[in-house]
């Protein structure tokens, strides 16, 4: 089983999905980070797409015809649609490579003109998703304190990543702050009066990430400045993990953060 998300619901018609793709799923989970960063630029390009949960705790990604056919390193997201063109239905893993595929398909969101901002995005987008999230993963944490027989503690351990990484992100983007511009709903990564990016699109589940961890998410005053307008824009309202089918609701959320009201399903 699964729901159906119609971004139509909270945001502004951008894009008419062209007819060689049809019958989006997304296989996520409702706090996955690389999870978030799919729907993001699903929302970005207008997409209707149906959500199938595997629960990344409980191991579900590793199970069955999940991990037999659809995603053989048994993670999270995958996103399988129907090509017109080819008559056969395509699976995609890995969230930057599906965010690609979807520049390419729906293009007009998430990416920007200039080439040294391109070269800035994807260095950004490439710290978060290479050089922290796996780091702090569930599955990293778990092996460092079993593997090490509790010598360590996986999580203080995955939590020192994300502090080093944080602190390379407010050095570059903080750069782009420099002019002493005034706060507005425009501010990204990219510097103030800009347009959301990947860059923007990774670093917002990766802050999440950072307050479950209880890092010192003040000590990034630039990267808040962005979150800030992040979480006022309707396509990262409507990614946010609280908004999903499978979200836990009861589950406290990271301090800072503000309340989402729980939209209805459909």
């Amino acid at each position: 089983g699964g729901s159906t998300v119609n971004c139509t619901l909270l945001m502004t018609k951008l894009n008419t999905q062209p007819a060689r793709f049809k019958h989006f799923t997304l296989y996520g989970y409702w706090r996955s980070s690389s999870s978030w960063r799919v729907r993001t630029k699903l929302a970005a390009s207008n997409i209707t797409y149906k959500t199938v949960s595997k629960h990344l705790v409980k191991g579900e990604q590793k199970e069955g015809e999940y991990a037999a056919s659809v995603n053989g390193m048994r993670q999270v997201p995958s996103l399988q649609f129907y090509d017109e063109h080819k008559k056969e239905t395509v699976t995609l893993t890995q969230s930057l490579a599906i965010i690609k595929f979807l520049s390419r398909a729906y293009p007009g969101t998430l990416e920007p003109s200039d080439p040294v901002d391109v070269g800035f995005v994807e260095m950004i987008a490439e710290i978060i998703n290479s050089g922290i999230q796996p780091l702090q993963n569930f599955s990293t944490c778990k092996e460092i304190t079993q593997g090490s027989k509790e010598a360590m503690n996986g999580r203080e351990w995955g939590a020192g990543k994300i502090k080093v990484g944080l602190d390379e992100l407010e050095r570059l983007v903080s750069a782009r702050y420099a002019g002493g511009e005034a706060e507005s709903n425009s501010d990204f990564c990219t510097g103030p009066g800009t347009s959301p990016t990947v860059a923007d699109v990774c670093l917002v589940p990766q802050l999440y990430n950072a307050r479950r961890f209880n890092v010192k998410v003040e000590d990034y005053p630039s990267l808040l400045r962005v979150e800030k307008a992040c979480r006022e824009h309707e396509w990262f309202k409507a990614s946010h993990p609280d908004m999903q089918p499978d979200a836990v609701v009861a589950a406290p959320a990271p301090a800072a953060a503000e309340p989402l009201t729980k939209k209805q399903k459909v």
